[in-house]
């Protein structure tokens, strides 16, 4: 069997694409091409229902009941302990399973090594009672769960041609962004016992990935030829320059800018509504509770709905450009209605623009990928850089903006909405896809 990294760079005769099935052996169609769809949104869905759970609410809860007088400081502290190790986790994992060669192929080994350890890594957080320990145990499940959705999400460019990729793009970020609200449902019901909800979302990334990777089998990788180990070269990959490829950076830098104030105001939702709105610590997680709820219903529209439309018209920039403008005009409306109303108005707004954006941005960062794609674990890694670094730099950013205006949690909204806003514009430049 040979190499299949030339699926990702077929040659193009107007709008068609001309490919040799005998060659492409990683392609899927008809029934096994719904399956992988439906797997891809199974997965991410307990991913992110896992980290949005764990980090919007059990977290929190957590770190709050050790430490009360110091909850925001703390969470801050724990979610960027790991910030050194998990920035580039997804980008080596990537490159190291781009050189796999297993019976199970090149993805499967690191789904299914990084879920187990990171399951078990989560459901050692519950048994911990300081803060050193949740960080050291967040620390284990960040690295490992990293490793295996750097992999994971590299299915979307072994599997799917470019003209397929808005529609398996839109199932991952449906699944993304709905597996988030659930997990946020799931935790804030699950807040009165932590130890289980950690032990829930533990047990499910397990057995989700044992499934993908037994469901979607790939084809063993054994024979397949690898070039010799070079640390030099190894490292010096990592380096994708935006001079040589514009593209690939101005799609790193607008998904950075997007995440960095997305994750600023749901990082601190919980003491969002318990500080800034009033709530009592109870309704505060029930009303979490409610938002992801709203949430989930327009995101699952929006995600789903704009893969489609993005596949029909083969336009991935408007999508992400449109996306990123309704969330910032979401995020404007705790500003100016600062109640549990203008919450729920907020995550109805916000749900259809996130849903939209993630269903689409996978998509457009396949199709920007250096040399068409031939390294595209590592690659792809590398883009998560720019949702993982916002993850673990938003947190210090807002308790600095907490402490320096008097915990005015407006501010997390204001530099949010800067940021989103921002966002939408690097896109534009991106010259290689419409």
């Amino acid at each position: 069997m040979s190499d299949n990294s030339h699926i990702l760079h077929p040659t193009k005769t107007g709008n068609s694409v001309k490919d040799n099935p005998a060659d492409n052996t990683l392609l899927v169609t008809g029934r096994k091409k719904r399956i992988l769809l439906a797997s891809l949104f199974s997965n991410f869905f307990v991913l992110l229902a896992l980290y949005c759970g764990v980090i919007s609410v059990l977290l929190p809860n957590h770190i709050a009941q050790i430490d009360p007088a110091n909850k925001a400081n703390n969470l801050a502290i724990v979610m960027t302990s790991a910030l050194l190790f998990t920035i580039f986790a997804q980008p080596i994992a990537g490159a190291l399973s781009d050189r796999c060669r297993s019976t199970w192929g090149r993805r499967s080994p690191w789904i299914v090594g990084g879920a187990l350890i990171g399951g078990l890594a989560i459901f050692g957080i519950s048994m911990t009672t300081t803060v050193a320990g949740i960080a050291v145990f967040w620390l284990m499940a960040a690295i490992s769960l990293n490793c295996m959705n750097g992999p994971l999400a590299t299915v979307v460019a072994d599997r799917f041609l470019p003209e397929n990729r808005g529609i398996a793009s839109g199932f991952v970020g449906a699944g993304s962004t709905a597996g988030g609200t659930v997990g946020i449902i799931i935790a804030g019901y699950l807040a009165w016992n932590l130890q289980l909800g950690y032990l829930v979302f533990g047990l499910a990334i397990v057995t989700c990935c044992i499934a993908f990777v037994l469901i979607n089998r790939e084809p063993s990788t054994r024979t397949l030829e690898v070039e010799p180990f070079r640390w030099g070269t190894f490292f010096k990959s990592f380096w994708v320059s935006p001079r040589h490829y514009p593209d690939f950076g101005w799609a790193f830098f607008g998904r950075f800018a997007m995440f960095l104030g997305y994750q600023g105001v749901v990082t601190y939702q919980l003491y969002i509504l318990q500080d800034y709105i009033g709530l009592s610590v109870k309704d505060a997680n029930y009303a979490i509770g409610t938002i992801s709820l709203i949430t989930l219903v327009t995101l699952l529209f929006s995600g789903l709905v704009s893969g489609y439309l993005s596949d029909k018209f083969q336009r991935r920039k408007i999508f992400v450009f449109a996306s990123s403008i309704l969330m910032a005009a979401g995020l404007v409306i705790p500003l100016l209605v600062p109640t549990l109303n203008g919450m729920y108005y907020y995550a109805a707004i916000l749900g259809l623009g996130y849903g939209a954006y993630t269903s689409i941005d996978m998509a457009l960062m396949t199709q920007v990928l250096p040399g068409g794609g031939k390294q595209a674990g590592k690659d792809m890694g590398i883009l998560t850089i720019a949702t993982v670094l916002p993850q673990s730099f938003s947190p210090v950013l807002s308790a600095w903006m907490l402490s320096t205006f008097n915990n005015d949690y407006s501010t997390l909204f204001i530099a949010a909405i800067i940021f989103v806003f921002a966002s939408s514009f690097f896109v534009l430049p991106i010259k290689s896809v419409k």
